[in-house]
């Protein structure tokens, strides 16, 4: 007989936004740097945190620019564990990522709590990752 295990989903899901928000901030980070590092402090001052200033629900987490100057949408996944650790994607960033491909990033930001490291996939979500639905919305008919 198995022993139930008692788990805490409001703690885990507080701590899973929380690790995600840092892994937003470190992807922030780390494009200011690439973009300035580069000679393009001017777009470096441009990159916005979107689902902070706007809310998260936008399709991607931050606007950010190519080397050209045109647009960047960054996706970041967050993950303490390993590079190919499943992750969940909402329907409206796989949407997103769809209709925007030529300037979608998903950003896999992974080992965040040891030694974070990320990997940057452009393109539609579906072109680098099996998407299976796991999650419906249910309504009363």
């Amino acid at each position: 007989m198995r022993t139930p295990i008692k788990r805490d989903y409001f703690e885990r899901e507080a701590s899973n936004r929380k690790m995600g928000l840092a892994g937003e901030e470190f992807v922030l980070r780390y494009e200011q740097w690439r973009l300035a590092h580069l000679g393009l402090g001017q777009l470096a001052d441009k990159v916005e945190h979107v689902a902070v200033t706007q809310g998260d629900g936008l399709g991607y987490d931050i606007r950010s620019y190519a080397l050209d100057g045109s647009e960047r949408h960054l996706e970041v996944q967050t993950t303490a564990f390993g590079q190919m650790t499943p992750f969940f994607v909402s329907s409206k960033e796989e949407r997103f990522s769809r209709d925007h491909a030529e300037s979608f990033v998903l950003c896999r930001v992974f080992d965040f709590r040891s030694s974070p490291r990320l990997f940057e996939l452009p393109g539609q979500i579906a072109q680098h990752c099996n998407l299976d639905p796991v999650t419906f919305r249910a309504s009363f008919q």
